[in-house]
């Protein structure tokens, strides 16, 4: 009898699982709307035949239930509902169609599986009384959903990666209610079916097993991985969206490692033993010499006597000159002859020569009034024909200029923050000082004053709605502010909206930021307040791009608001474009009048730098005239040769003095004349650095003509023109020397890609060639007419007035500084034990500055082009400290690739069925290893979201059947009609005419809550579509860099980007087409210059040396050795100053290339004029030679360049301008120090031990033309 009991019970049971099996929970909807949504009536029966109407939308979302007779749990309606709710998820996930199957798959079972009482328990319900029957008379208000644990893991692993392209998120950041990496299986589904997500219109608890339980067997059909397609003909995931396809993360290249050798800098190693080996070759030398001459040599300064062997620094003289050394003597004696000449007929006919040259200024002069000093930045850094200036121009041309950038950067320096603790539970959470609704208030009320501020153009009121960036006008014509508060739509209401249960607040403004900083492009918060996310302006607003200060992603720690408003820029219009900087600047002054003790304010426009560095300059005018002022004052005092304090006022030179700087300052003037008259605009580095540069060429040779003459007794007979001429002769020779070497060296250094350096070298090279043509002409009659003044006893300036009586048997007062370098400094310098120091002193000065030449930085820091009182500065110290994005980079295919082919549209996108080596792919995994690419998000694909928008599941792309015109998803009209049909071919991605039909569509469909993806606010700039809208041109894909703190993140930046795009063009190139891609950020033209600057700098220094080594090899007579000795003491102080930039913190830019290549200039007056002075020397050996040249040439060398540059320099030290300080202040010091060290220190001690022989021919020359003459008698004693 029991057992007959118990198998009764057990049939029952089969019985009774069998029947629950076929019947439904619920059926149809029911009960009054709550927020637009209806439940669903309860229904216990089995399945129900489904109306044919219903067949084609249930093929489209479930075809795995459409077979048999289609008995469902659901009716038509239930199907739109899910069509309905399901657009969200469509839109974002559907671009992995694994992900998307396995979604419908779980709401499918849901709304209309027949065996839905398997895993649905309804628990809650409420009465309703309806005349169908099928609908029961219960609304269902709640209930659960038993789900397998493995089918929910499934799911959320095949969509765990998919991306948002439009948002640079991950899709689940905007589908759970949390971040993405918050996102686990189990919150997702619990998110999705809870009521408070504004989706659904009851709570549906998911409890998960995959075991029965509770009398339930939880749904757990089978799934699809990303890696697995969907339909035979379907494709797998892409790479993006599924990292299984793509196999390891990419991981980028280890850094290199640093030259070491014994765990020190192998370059300073490497130097100091070859130093070390040096000094003890060099000792051994010195010291075998010293002891042979010991042994052989009476002394080094006694008479070459024919007993004694030789003498190591004699040269025979005796003899017939060498062939090269007639060559020589007669370039050199032609040389002199012709400016022998030309001086005495400059001193006869003084003022025909001054009326000409006064002629010759005017006329070049006139060509200023033609003149244009270039302020924009783009022109002065970057060349027009640069890749990056190349690339800058197709940008703008195809889609416009980058906007103008308005920015705040807010702190709260006395906020404290507050805490929010979510009702009902939750972990408190805390917000940073800037994130009280009471400083949110007052930064509304900041940007809200901003919004409305005006300013006045050609009386005409511009206000920021004027000028602003509106992406979606006309249809919306809201700002683009990119600003926390546009969370809350730049509304009071919407930041003060809050709902409370009468006890506790249950969502507020805490609620709706930690939702929007993770879904910032829902147009839904999902939380009891329903508020959008979405700017007013119609795009979301990026959480990295608004907030600073913060770790990791916790934005509710920010201790900074940034408020960004962009404003349009405008490629060729002057009007509209100064409207723009009309408002910007009114918006400064507003924001430095404004008064709120609570919020610390830094701030930029697009225009602040250039202000601010024309203000600098403006201010920085006083200092460079007062050192010019001082130089001059200098010069025209030590120009004169006072005897007597009874003829100071005869024997001054001061209007001499003024007449040579006049002079120097004219040569300038006609330079920027002539070039002015060739439309070649200047710069301020021009005006800055090139009167300084001329100023020290021509000064220099003003006081060797001057002080020669002065030296020079005039012979029997000998009248002053004669006396002049032979002087000019002697002198003018190394004149020309270094002014044409000077020259030369200056236009070749023309030939550089820098703007900066090329406009220089022009006008300095021709600058330094008007100084001396005006030298040798002007300034030799002035000499002349001030020698008769002062021989005539007649004051200096007040020339018209009679002197004191002098005594004129008195011989010429001699120089101090002359004496001193003869009797005094020259004998020291080149004696025995001294020498050997002075040698290995340099060469340890070179040895260090090679070890550290590799380390000079390069770049330059934006902060020292700026004033030290700027406001700029405090915005440059609040973007290092606060921000966590870059710049944006766009990486733009350049017109002529093939969109509308199925292979042209793998190569670019990134969704299923793409290449894994595709445009957005690759760019995706630059992201992943943004450490390294400084590419800091996946890009946004119009494509990917086009494909997204078209697809005919969506309800995105519609039109009207009776006209085919558009038709948004937010219209209700029956006459709307999907766009593609639910077919095998309706699936695929839209090619050829069809592709280019609905292209339009997307990039101007708006979004809205029922198509998020429109294009017309993300992509309405990013497409150029071409010929009556029948193909597609060039295209952009934007992203954002990482965040770049100094120069050399900037330029490892555009390093980086070009490195991917040169890939990207290389996987995308084809036979039939060349396609080009590439990155472009508003900063690459200005750092482009620093990838190539090392290369630019070994190239205009070697160009500017090697023309130096070419005209001193012949204006020297075709001694080659002097040449090189000359050129290699330039080369040491150009090696040297890298040591002092190193040491001093100066980088290498472009800047400081053109004070390098100032700086080869004047290395050349140091060394120059020692140089010749030694090859002429007629003294019997090299150092006897050597002490001749630096006594001649030293004092005035001295006087003429160091003493006058002393003067101005100390000056500059004192301007406000930091790049004065440290590219003019600290640079021309160093430049003065190390030319005068080498050019009178090393480079007399070079030719005393390594000079070139002497030249017979020039010495017998020189010896006749000196007999007689005071020359002589100072030779012989």
């Amino acid at each position: 009898m029991a057992a007959c009991c118990l198998l009764s019970a057990v049939l029952l049971s089969l019985l009774a699982a069998q029947v629950s099996s076929q019947h439904c929970v619920w059926y149809g909807e029911c009960g009054e709307p709550t927020e637009g949504k209806r439940y669903n009536c309860e229904y216990l029966g089995p399945p129900i035949p489904l109306p044919k109407e219903g067949y084609e939308l249930l093929q489209q979302l479930c075809p795995s239930l459409y077979y048999g007779n289609v008995s469902l749990c659901c009716d038509v309606q239930q199907l739109n509902t899910l069509n309905s709710n399901l657009q969200l998820p469509l839109q974002f996930l559907s671009r992995c169609p694994s992900c998307f199957y396995n979604l419908m798959t779980l709401f499918c079972e849901l709304t209309c599986s027949p065996q839905q009482s398997e895993f649905l328990n309804v628990t809650e319900t409420e009465p309703y009384k309806s005349s169908d029957q099928n609908k029961g008379n219960k609304s269902i208000t709640a209930m659960e959903y038993f789900i397998g644990e493995s089918f929910a893991n499934a799911m959320y692993n095949a969509c765990k990666d998919v991306e948002a392209p439009s948002s640079n998120v991950k899709a689940l950041g905007l589908m759970c209610g949390r971040d993405a990496q918050d996102c686990n299986a189990t919150n997702w589904i619990q998110y999705m079916f809870n009521k408070d997500n504004g989706q659904i219109p009851f709570t549906i608890t998911p409890l998960f097993s995959d075991k029965p339980f509770l009398q339930m067997i939880p749904m757990n059909n089978a799934t699809k991985g990303c890696n697995e397609s969907v339909d035979e003909d379907g494709s797998p995931c892409s790479c993006q969206d599924c990292t299984m396809v793509c196999g390891e993360k990419p991981v980028p290249p280890p850094p290199p490692q640093p030259w070491l050798i014994w765990g020190f800098d192998a370059m300073a190693i490497i130097m100091w033993l070859a130093y070390a080996a040096f000094v003890l070759l060099f000792s051994a030398v010195v010291i075998g010499a010293w002891c042979y001459r010991k042994k052989n040599i009476i002394s080094e300064y006694a008479p070459i006597d024919s007993t004694l062997a030789y003498s190591v620094n004699s040269t025979p003289i005796a003899g017939e000159p060498s062939c090269f050394d007639r060559i020589g003597e007669r370039l050199e004696n032609c040389l002199r002859v012709a400016f022998t000449k030309w001086g005495s007929f400059c001193v006869r006919n003084p003022w025909t020569v001054i009326f000409f040259s006064l002629a010759a200024i005017a006329v070049c002069c006139a060509g200023m009034k033609y003149m244009h000093i270039t302020t924009d930045p783009v022109e002065l850094w970057s060349d027009p024909h640069s890749q990056a200036r190349q690339e800058k121009d197709y940008f703008d041309t195809h889609f416009g200029p980058f906007f103008r950038t308005e920015q705040l950067i807010i702190t709260a320096p006395y906020s404290k923050g507050d805490m929010y603790s979510p009702v009902p539970s939750g972990d408190d959470v805390p917000f940073g000082p800037p994130l009280t609704f009471d400083i949110l208030s007052q930064v509304l009320e900041l940007q809200s004053a901003i919004e409305e501020l005006s300013a006045e153009y050609h009386n005409e009121t511009v206000m920021l709605k004027d000028i602003c960036l509106a992406p979606l006008a006309p249809y919306n014509n809201n700002c683009t502010i990119l600003s926390v508060l546009n969370y809350f739509q730049n509304s009071w209401s919407v930041l003060n909206h809050s709902v409370s249960d009468g006890f506790f607040t249950i969502a507020d403004y805490h609620t709706h930021f930690l939702y929007c900083v993770k879904s910032p492009a829902s147009l839904n918060d999902t939380s009891v307040l329903h508020d959008p996310c979405l700017g007013t302006f119609g795009g979301p607003i990026f959480p990295w791009l608004v907030l600073g200060g913060y770790d990791g992603d916790n934005y509710n720690n920010a201790t900074a608001l940034v408020i960004t408003f962009p404003v349009n820029n405008f490629h060729n219009n002057t009007e509209k474009t100064n409207k723009a900087k009309a408002w910007e600047k009114a918006f400064i002054e507003f924001v430095k009048n404004y008064n709120n003790t609570n919020l610390s304010i830094a701030f930029s426009t697009e225009r602040s730098i250039e202000d601010e560095i024309n203000r600098e300059s403006a201010s920085d005018v006083t200092t460079v005239l007062i050192s010019y002022a001082l130089m001059f004052v200098y010069i025209s005092l030590a120009l004169g040769n006072i005897g007597h304090c009874s003829s100071i006022l005869v024997d001054s030179k001061v209007s001499l003095g003024i007449s040579g700087i006049l002079i120097v300052l004219s040569s300038v003037a006609c330079s920027l004349g002539v070039f002015s008259y060739a439309r070649i605009p200047l710069t301020l580095i021009v005006i800055e650095v090139i009167p300084f540069l001329v100023l020290a060429v021509g000064v220099d040779n003003i006081y060797i003509i001057v002080q020669t003459l002065q030296r020079d007794e005039r012979l029997e007979g000998e009248k002053l023109d004669q006396q002049i001429g032979r002087v000019l002769g002697d002198v003018a020779p190394s004149i020309f020397l270094s002014s044409f070497s000077e020259t030369v060296a200056f236009f070749l250094g023309a030939l550089s890609s820098m703007p900066a350096v090329r406009t220089f070298s022009l006008f300095a090279g021709m600058a330094v060639f008007f100084d001396f043509l005006l030298q040798i002409t002007c300034f030799v009659s002035l000499l002349g007419l001030d020698i008769k003044r002062q021989e005539k006893n007649r004051l200096d300036i007040l020339c018209c007035v009679p002197g004191c009586r002098r005594n004129r048997g008195s011989g010429k007062p001699k120089s101090w500084l002359f004496l001193f370098f003869k009797k005094i400094y020259s004998p020291i310098l080149l004696k025995d034990w001294l020498r050997p120091i002075v040698v290995s002193v340099f060469v340890g000065m070179l040895s260090f500055s090679i070890a550290v030449v590799n380390k000079v930085e390069i770049g330059l820091d934006q902060s020292l082009s700026m004033p030290d009182d700027s406001y700029v500065l405090k915005y440059f110290d609040s973007l290092n400290k606060f921000m966590h994005s870059g710049p944006p980079v766009y990486f733009v295919v350049e017109e002529g690739h093939d969109y509308k082919s199925p292979e042209g549209q793998a190569m670019v996108c990134g969704g299923a069925g793409c290449n894994n080596n595709s445009l957005v792919q690759q760019i995706y995994n630059a992201a992943q290893m943004d450490n390294y690419t400084k590419i800091g998000y996946a890009p946004s694909s119009w494509l990917d979201d086009y494909f997204d928008w078209v697809k005919p599941q969506s309800s995105c792309c519609r039109v009207y059947n009776n006209t085919e015109k558009f038709c948004n998803a937010s219209v209700v009209d029956p006459l709307c009609i999907r766009c593609r049909s639910f077919t095998p071919e309706g699936k695929r991605k839209p090619e050829g005419e069809e592709f280019m039909k609905f292209l339009p569509m997307f990039l101007s469909d708006n979004p809205n809550p029922k198509c998020g993806k429109g294009g017309h606010a993300a992509y309405g700039s990013a497409v150029n579509l071409l010929s009556n809208n029948t193909d597609v041109g060039a295209t952009y894909f934007m992203t954002y860099h990482t965040v770049l703190h100094n120069s050399s993140d900037f330029i490892d930046a555009l390093r980086k980007a070009r490195m991917i795009t040169k890939n990207i063009t290389k996987s995308m190139d084809t036979p039939s087409r060349n396609i080009s891609v590439f990155a472009y950020s508003v900063f690459y033209v200005f750092y482009e210059q620093y990838l190539t600057i090392v290369d630019d700098t070994v190239f205009n220094l070697s160009v500017s040396l090697a023309a130096i080594f070419f005209v001193a090899v012949i204006l020297l007579g075709f001694e080659v050795w002097s040449a090189v000795l000359m050129c290699v003491t330039i080369a040491m102080i150009l090696v040297n100053m890298f040591g002092v930039m190193w040491l001093w913190d100066i980088s290498l830019n472009a800047v400081s290339l053109v004070n390098l290549v100032m700086c080869c200039g004047i290395s050349v007056e140091f060394c120059s004029h020692v140089t010749r002075a030694f090859s002429v020397s007629t003294k019997g050996n090299k150092v006897q030679r050597a002490e001749d040249a630096l006594a001649h040439m030293g004092s005035s060398v001295f006087s003429g360049i160091t003493l006058t540059k002393f003067v101005g320099i100390g000056v500059l030290g004192l301007s406000k301008s930091q790049i004065f300080k440290v590219f003019y202040f600290r640079m021309y010091l160093s430049m003065v120090l190390l030319g005068a060290a080498h050019g009178l220190i090393f480079l007399p001690v070079l030719l005393s031990y390594v000079g070139p022989r002497v030249n017979k021919a020039k010495v017998q020359a020189a010896q006749e033309r000196r007999r007689g003459t005071e020359q002589e008698r100072l030779f012989n004693h």
